[in-house]
């Protein structure tokens, strides 16, 4: 029988360890760049992403995860030299690499979403923030690795921030334009499908938390950390949310000759007045992959390929709850410190003492001494995930994890999943 062929991972994130580890199960794994936490379940091809020459890696499919190499158009470069990919080409990527430009296909659409205003004229901008009533939500038009967001009540920190964008100080080129919305309160959802170009495939519903702290507070960062499934997030409200916003969006997508093919990711809010669309992102989520991929069963390699392809079969079936922790390096999200030894990790970059269900995803780690510690290497440092049969029991695993790693200045929430398990108790 023929060995299976490998499938390449870009990226170097715990996304795409999470990747890696579930397509590890059935097909070896190669990861452009990876990282040191992730060579038990992947072989890495150390070069950066930009100098990436998709021709020397002898592989048939391609799963790219980060966002940047999408918008510049990697997808298109691998499916030029016959690879299949699970990404969008630049024009998809463009859902992600522009707020604007995705904010004028919801409204072309008619998908439910925010009051908005896009501006590159500081003038212009604080015009229209005027008009608005708090919270008050300011948005860099282009990739911002998930901070350029700013929601405050604050109407002077909100003028500001304007100023700050489009004077080029806060995200340079990226926030050069701006998008001004309005805030919505609500429950937020994270929303994952899969697109072969024309039909679109769910996940379960997961919840990300967006804020640096407890009670959702401080800054706005890539994510502290995600569970799922969301307790009141039934089946029949995920059908509908597919057919008010993902479907939708594909038909747009298609009128306009994209042919998108890898993960549609909503972020939604569930108002008072109905579910309505925060973004669109072009790629799985960082932290939600790290809870739905562990939950996910069967052949990946196969399924994945079904959606490169452009014949997406069913979601694999999902089983079981899952939650997890961020750990940041101090400073994140602002001025992330590096280089600290981590403590608590064995040589496979998991957890000295194993606990059933808990996988730790390296993010920003590095090993410069093969011999040596695990060092802190960017501001999310590590993601422990854990599954199990409950949300209350996924969540105690996931902290008792935690309590096992330690670095200098580690900042992690300790409030992630706690009102769903109450909701979940309560059901």
């Amino acid at each position: 029988m023929r060995s299976p062929r490998p499938v390449l991972v870009v990226g170097s994130g715990a996304r795409e360890h999470a990747l890696a580890r579930v397509l590890a199960r059935t097909a070896p794994v190669i990861v452009a760049p990876g990282n040191p936490g992730m060579v038990t379940q992947a072989t890495p091809f150390p070069i950066t992403i930009s100098a990436l020459a998709p021709q020397e890696i002898d592989v048939d499919l391609v799963i790219i995860g980060p966002e940047v190499p999408l918008a510049e158009g990697l997808a298109d470069t691998l499916r030029g030299l016959s690879r299949l990919v699970v990404g969008p080409g630049a024009d998809g990527a463009q859902l992600e690499g522009s707020k604007a430009f995705m904010k004028e296909l919801l409204d072309e659409a008619q998908i439910p979403t925010a009051k908005f205003g896009a501006f590159t004229s500081v003038a212009e901008a604080l015009v229209f923030l005027e008009t608005m009533s708090p919270p008050y939500v300011v948005k860099t038009d282009g990739l911002a690795a998930g901070k350029g967001v700013l929601v405050t009540d604050s109407f002077e920190e909100a003028k500001d921030d304007v100023i700050d964008k489009l004077m080029g100080e806060a995200f340079g080129k990226a926030g050069r334009r701006i998008v001004i919305e309005e805030g919505l309160i609500g429950t937020e959802c994270s929303l994952l499908a899969l697109c072969d170009g024309e039909r679109v495939v769910p996940l379960t519903p997961a919840q990300d938390f967006k804020r640096l702290a407890n009670g959702d507070l401080g800054p706005n960062t890539g994510g502290m950390g995600a569970y799922t499934p969301m307790p009141q997030v039934t089946d029949e409200l995920v059908a509908e949310l597919v057919t008010t916003t993902i479907e939708p969006l594909v038909r747009a997508l298609r009128a306009r000759g994209i042919d998108y093919r890898g993960v549609l990711y909503a972020g939604l809010m569930l108002t008072a007045d109905g579910p309505k669309v925060l973004e669109f992102n072009a790629r799985f989520g960082d932290p939600e992959a790290e809870v739905l991929l562990p939950l996910l069963q069967g052949d990946l390699v196969a399924w994945f390929t079904s959606i490169a392809e452009g014949a997406v079969a069913p979601t694999p079936p999902a089983v079981g709850a899952s939650v997890c922790v961020v750990l940041a390096a101090p400073g994140y999200p602002e001025a992330p410190r590096k280089s600290m030894p981590i403590a608590g990790l064995g040589d496979d970059g998991q957890l000295l003492s194993p606990i059933d269900g808990v996988t730790v995803f390296h993010g920003g780690t590095n090993r410069p001494d093969p011999q040596g510690p695990f060092l802190v290497n960017g501001g999310r440092v590590l993601t422990v995930s854990a599954v199990a049969e409950t949300l209350k029991a996924a969540r105690a695993l996931a902290y008792e994890a935690v309590a096992q790693i330690s670095f200098e200045g580690m900042q992690y929430r300790t409030d992630i999943a706690e009102d769903a398990v109450k909701r979940e108790e309560q059901s």
